[in-house]
């Protein structure tokens, strides 16, 4: 079984010998490629809802690996005892919904030491609250899925200066890295600051609001970035 770019890139930042929670699992294809690959003897795999559980159940026995790929159904990291991981996955929902699931529960994150995050939206939150709460990124990448852009984000304990809202937004390492798609991913930001800018405009009220002053200084800001 062959992982698509952007759980490619989730499987690449989990160091070898960890012991590794997929929250989230779906059909279980990442759990099942850490273990395959031999990044991990033993993943724990999670999912809220029955029916993407019961379909990564089918994989993991047709995979013959039954032993090394625990399933459980919960929501978020209650399905998990502090210690019994060190590495957690979270892919596939929004940014917002992440930080909820890991203040839900403190004492998990506080036995793990490190978080591999890809979230659909409300990355700049995401990152926020890393650094908020005594983490910090040591790496992030970009992967195409489909034809869109996505966000993967490691994170590590340990306090450090959190970077400004413009690098919150796009990435402190991705704008440090200069990765291939960075370009398309500043492009992205664009155009959504760009959507909302005009949809101020329709409004002689919106223009005159500190909001619309924001929103184009950023732009600006995002612009200045497309070259390097």
């Amino acid at each position: 079984m062959k992982l698509d770019d952007r759980l490619q890139a989730l499987a690449d930042f989990v160091p070898k010998g960890s012991r590794v929670a997929d929250i989230g699992t779906d059909h279980g294809y990442l759990a099942l490629e850490l273990v395959q690959s031999g990044k991990a003897e033993h993943v724990i795999a999670s999912d809220k809802n029955t029916g993407p559980l019961e379909a990564a159940v089918r994989a993991v026995r047709e995979a013959g690996l039954t032993k090394q790929v625990a399933l459980r159904e919960g929501d978020g990291l209650s399905v998990l005892k502090p210690g019994e991981v060190d590495t957690v996955c979270i892919a596939g929902m929004g940014g917002i919904l992440m930080t909820e699931i890991l203040d839900a529960q403190p004492e998990v994150v506080k036995s793990l030491d490190r978080l591999v995050l890809q979230p659909m939206n409300g990355a700049p939150e995401l990152r926020r609250w890393l650094y908020r709460h005594y983490w910090h990124i040591v790496d992030e990448t970009l992967a195409v899925d489909d034809g869109r852009i996505y966000e993967i984000i490691c994170g590590e304990k340990g306090r450090e200066k959190m970077p400004d809202a413009l690098m919150l937004l796009i990435g402190p390492k991705l704008w440090e890295k200069k990765p291939a798609l960075l370009r398309h991913h500043i492009e992205q930001l664009l155009f959504q600051s760009r959507s909302i800018a005009a949809g101020m405009e329709k409004s002689p009220r919106a223009r005159r609001t500190k909001k619309y002053r924001e929103v184009q200084e950023l732009i600006e800001a995002l612009e200045e970035r497309l070259t390097w």
